[in-house]
C-alpha cells in the first residue's frame, strides 16, 4: 500500500528538480495516430486493445538523441529487453516476468508491471526486432493499447524512442488521466526517466533534452472514415 504515495512523492520530487529540459507539445490527432495492428495469433480474450478502452486515444512519443554512443542500437535494446528494470525507475514501475524465459525477450512473453496505485499492468510482447519491441496491454491494465521501445541510428547519433498508443482502461483511470491529469503526469515522468536511463546506458552524451509529444484523438473511436 505504501508504494502508491511513495511512488507519487518521488515522481513529483524528480519533476520539480529535473535539470534536463523536457520539450512538451500537444496537438489534435487524426487517423494516422491509430495504433499498429496486433498479430491475429496474439489477439485473444486476454488482450485489452485500444478499442476496448474509455475516452480519447493518446498517441505519445518520447525521445532522446545520444552523441558518441559506445553501444550499438541492437546491444542497447537487447540489454533493456532482457532486463527491463535496468531502464525503468523501480520506484514507479517494476517489471515482473510472468511468461517466457528470464534474461531474454520473445513474442508472446508476458510481464506484470507493478506500479504505484491500485493497478498492476499486465502486458504481452506482440512484436520484437533487433532494434525494438512492442507490448500490448492485457485485461486489468490501467490503459488499453500498445507501447513500443526502440533505438535506431540517426546519422552519427542514436535515437532512443518510446511510442505509446493508448486509451484509459476504465472510467476511474480515465478520470485520473484525462480529468485531474495525475496518471498522465506520472506516465510522462516515467517514460522521460526511462529515456534518460537508456541514454546513460548507451554511453556518450544526450543532446537537446527529451522530446515529449502528445497527439489526442477524441471519441468516437475508431474515427469514422472520411
Amino acid at each position: 500500500m505504501l508504494r502508491w504515495p511513495l511512488g507519487l512523492a518521488l515522481v513529483s520530487w524528480r519533476y520539480m528538480w529535473r535539470t534536463t529540459p523536457v520539450h512538451r507539445s500537444e496537438a489534435d490527432g487524426d487517423a494516422s495516430d491509430l495504433p499498429p495492428d496486433i498479430p491475429p495469433d496474439l489477439l485473444d480474450d486476454d488482450v485489452q486493445p485500444a478499442e476496448d478502452g474509455v475516452g480519447p486515444l493518446f498517441h505519445r512519443r518520447f525521445s532522446v538523441r545520444v552523441d558518441g554512443a559506445t553501444q550499438e542500437p541492437e546491444e542497447l535494446i537487447a540489454a533493456f529487453a532482457g532486463e527491463p528494470n535496468s531502464g525503468a525507475p523501480s520506484e514507479v514501475a517494476v517489471f515482473v516476468k510472468s511468461r517466457g524465459e528470464p534474461g531474454s525477450l520473445s513474442v508472446g512473453d508476458e510481464f506484470l508491471i507493478r506500479m504505484p496505485g491500485p493497478w498492476d499492468g499486465p502486458v504481452r510482447v506482440v512484436d520484437r526486432t533487433d532494434t525494438s519491441f512492442r507490448l500490448a496491454t492485457l485485461r486489468g491494465h490501467l490503459e488499453a493499447g500498445q507501447i513500443e521501445f526502440s533505438c535506431r541510428p540517426e546519422g552519427d547519433r542514436l535515437l532512443i524512442g518510446i511510442e505509446a498508443w493508448a486509451r484509459s482502461g476504465d472510467r476511474l483511470s480515465h478520470l485520473l488521466y484525462s480529468g485531474v491529469g495525475v496518471a498522465k503526469e506520472i506516465q510522462l515522468n516515467l517514460w522521460v526517466e526511462t529515456c534518460l536511463r537508456l541514454a546513460a546506458g548507451a554511453g556518450g552524451r544526450y543532446r537537446g533534452g527529451v522530446q515529449a509529444h502528445t497527439r489526442r484523438l477524441p471519441e468516437p473511436f475508431p474515427p469514422p472514415e472520411e
